[in-house]
């Protein structure tokens, strides 16, 4: 008589005890020692999108400092100061979250892929437009899409620099390994 289920595997799968020794428990461990500079900067950068540091506040923050360091200051460049500090605080959060991203997606390996320095990209960019959906639905705070692209524009400077880094880094020891009479490794 033929067999009615030709299809199925006739190999049963494996029970636990057969695999248990190829499992790695230290697994979620080591996944958490790349991934938690980057999931710890996501959380400061959530909390930076509340209303404890709105416009308003941060200027309540910055007036008196900036008051004492230049007591001649008007209040339009007092103005222009804290739009200049705000602005550059949103490039620079991003560039420190899309090199943190970057460490996460490499899993500690070493060099450049694009697929690694896109997937921080991409990563950055779209926690950025979430952050400024977010900020709409915050009392004392506004969304922008210029702010989102000033986001995004800090981790496309994060991406460039890395790949220069890294291209950097590799002429550098391809130059010693020449210097050393050795080929350079392709």
């Amino acid at each position: 008589m033929p067999d009615p289920q030709p299809w199925r595997n006739p190999r049963p799968a494996p029970q636990l005890s057969e695999i248990q020794s190829r499992l790695h428990p230290r697994r979620a461990w080591a996944w958490l020692r790349i991934w938690w500079p980057a999931i710890a900067w996501a959380c400061v950068i959530f909390s930076m999108s509340t209303e404890t540091f709105s416009a308003e506040r941060t200027a309540s923050v910055f007036e008196p400092l900036l008051r004492w360091l230049v007591p001649s200051l008007t209040e339009h460049q007092f103005r222009s100061i804290h739009y200049i500090i705000r602005k550059g605080a949103h490039f620079s959060e991003y560039f420190v979250f899309c090199v943190l991203l970057y460490r996460g997606v490499s899993g500690g390996r070493k060099g450049w892929r694009w697929s690694w320095g896109l997937a921080a990209l991409f990563c950055s960019a779209g926690y950025s437009a979430m952050d400024e959906i977010h900020q709409a639905f915050v009392a004392g705070r506004t969304a922008s899409a210029y702010d989102s692209l000033l986001d995004s524009a800090g981790a496309f400077a994060a991406f460039a620099v890395q790949w220069l880094w890294v291209r950097w880094r590799r002429g550098s020891v391809d130059e010693a390994e020449i210097a050393a009479g050795k080929a350079p490794a392709a």
